[in-house]
């Protein structure tokens, strides 16, 4: 039989059990004994891996000494008399692959010598301590709770499942999601920095700093102001585990003073790869920015980052909300002293996450969020020069990755209310928004065919922080129209844009490991990619791209315009949900 063990053991290698009949009892189980003559015996090996490598080492240990080995795969080195080692450099396993050989035994005596032991790569697959089991099938774990006209609280649920997908590194013993494995475990090794972690950006395998800051300043944020809705919802502690993994692999990032790794991985040679990232073996080289080669956006969004979080973790563990304060400081002085557009220092971004925008909008979003975790008023001075200097109050047409000063007027008119020029511009945004604003026929504002869905969650995020801290003569009709936007997104169009959710979901979403099949099926043979079922593992939680301005839509796998998925959609999405549920 197959066995395939617990997650504890999906971090490292299974052996595939085989029984035969007549085996000695101390036999390892990967081992088959096929044929026995004199002094002779055939036998075979089995095991498969749920981590792929390049090469292996097998070191077999007998209960007796023996003469020598015959392999027709690989070669063989005799260590002791009862130790053999089989080595072969040259073999690529991948997820669920097989390391299946046959090989002879010559040995003196009457008795036979048994295969006791055999680790590959270092790892015992006889039974190396874990307990055996199956692989229970992927289910959602998010249960719906009845609530009308939209289950908001099942969907913000499976937005965090959605991040748990998304996850690089060494995954934790709690993941729900449970094709996903370890993955990227020698990124940063170009640089000699561990630089695992993190999240992979989008249906694809780079880790963009620039929008995955992003993403957790405004999980964050959502936590911050809108905590009894993530408190019904019993989400509270999935958020702050998706905004720490996050923060966790930004502290590894930052690695010296004024130094941050802003990306892992190269946008065309990932994007040339359609399979699972823990199968990758591509180069994924690293980027910085520092002093000599600035970065004001990607310092300054991942200072807001950090300073968010540092609110977020106070109470539950003080000490590393400190320590990420301290790291916040840092990067905004960063930003603010060493000008410079992030995408000159890290050129390969300037292609997939470029800072059109520029870093005004950023410095002054940092030092709001710094002076909300810190209460110095001098940040409040920064963000009001950096507001005059960019002119920030003009212009702001989305609220996005790279656009943040529909997202400064909203945060500073909560922690700078004496300074009206900011209730005025989030106000102004918002009559914008429901008046001037381009929609599709059936509703939706239509900010950016690029991941519409995205741009309408984002806004009506704001919409829905107005209405409980804004104006409260605009609450009502704030509250109205986000809830539109949302619905529209949540079904009202006879479909759910939301993978797993509601009437009609999309099946197919431009992501890469939920569209491969479980190993030891193939996901580098075009299949996956090409083929028109459902992807094989459903994406819970993943807002796709969207409708075009007709509102059409189709469910189409290589449609990444309206159909790809990314960490930054599900950010404002996941806040807004949780206001939905608090004000509802």
């Amino acid at each position: 039989m197959t066995g395939v063990l617990t997650r504890t053991f999906l971090l490292g290698v299974a052996a595939l059990l085989h029984t035969a009949a007549g085996a000695e009892e101390d036999r390892c189980p990967c081992i088959l004994l096929k044929n026995e003559w004199s002094g002779n015996y055939d036998a075979e090996f089995t095991a498969s891996t749920l981590q792929p490598f390049f090469g292996y080492e097998i070191i077999l240990t007998f209960d007796r000494p023996v003469d020598s080995l015959d392999v027709w795969q690989g070669t063989y080195e005799k260590i002791d008399d009862t130790h053999i080692k089989i080595t072969d450099d040259n073999l690529f396993v991948g997820t669920g692959g097989v390391v299946d050989f046959s090989f002879q035994v010559h040995f003196s005596g009457d008795v036979h010598p048994e295969i006791i032991g055999a680790t590959l790569n270092g790892v015992d697959v006889c039974d190396g301590g874990p307990k055996w089991t199956t692989l229970y099938p992927y289910t959602n774990p998010c249960e719906e709770t009845g609530m009308r006209p939209y289950d908001y609280s099942q969907a913000l649920c499976m937005s965090f499942l959605f991040y748990e997908a998304q996850r690089s590194g060494h995954l934790p013993d709690n993941q729900r999601v449970t094709w996903r494995w370890d993955s990227a475990l020698d990124d940063g090794s170009d640089v000699g920095h561990d630089l695992t972690g993190g999240y992979y950006d989008a249906g694809d395998h780079v880790k963009f700093g620039f929008p995955m800051s992003y993403t957790a300043t405004v999980l964050a944020w959502g936590l911050l102001d809108f905590p009894d809705g993530y408190e019904a919802a019993g989400q509270t502690a999935y958020g702050k585990e998706a905004v720490k993994w996050a923060t966790d692999y930004f502290i590894e990032a930052y690695t010296a003073h004024w130094e941050f790794w802003g990306q892992v991985g190269q946008g065309g040679i990932d994007h040339g790869y359609w399979g699972r990232p823990e199968d990758m073996y591509m180069e994924r080289p690293s980027a910085k920015i520092d002093e000599q080669a600035p970065g004001s956006d990607l310092a300054g969004e991942t200072a807001a980052a950090f300073a968010a979080a540092s609110i977020l973790f106070q109470e539950d563990d003080p000490a590393y909300a400190s320590q990420i304060l301290d790291i916040a400081k840092e990067l905004y002085d960063f930003a603010d002293q060493k000008r410079l557009e992030y995408h000159n220092s890290i050129t390969d971004a300037a292609a997939f996450y470029r800072s059109w925008s520029g870093y005004g909008d950023e410095l002054a979003w940092a030092a709001l969020w710094l002076n909300r975790a810190t209460g110095d008023a001098t940040y409040l001075t920064k963000a009001r020069e950096h507001w005059d200097e960019f002119s920030l109050g003009e212009d702001a047409l989305q609220f996005s990755w790279d656009d943040k000063k529909a997202g400064v007027y909203a945060l500073g008119s909560l922690v700078d209310p004496d300074n009206a020029q900011y209730e005025t511009a989030l106000k102004a945004f918002l009559d914008y928004l429901k008046n001037d604003a381009k929609y599709t026929p059936k509703g939706l504002v239509f900010l950016d065919m690029w991941g519409s869905n995205r741009h309408a969650a984002n806004v009506a995020f704001l919409s829905l922080w107005a209405a409980k801290y804004g104006d409260q003569a605009d609450a009502e009709a704030n509250r109205q129209w986000a809830k539109g936007q949302m619905h529209y997104i949540l079904g009202d169009v006879g479909h759910s844009f939301v993978v797993g959710f509601g009437v009609d979901p999309p099946q197919r979403p431009h992501h890469r490991s939920s569209s491969c099949p479980l190993p030891p099926a193939s996901c580098t043979d075009g299949w996956a990619q090409n083929q028109d079922g459902p992807n094989p593992h459903v994406l819970y939680g993943a807002l796709v791209g969207g409708p075009a301005e007709d509102d059409s839509y189709t469910d189409v796998r290589t449609d990444y315009t309206h159909n790809e998925v990314a960490c930054d959609y599900n950010a404002a999405y996941s806040g807004a949900l949780a206001a939905l549920i608090e004000l509802n």
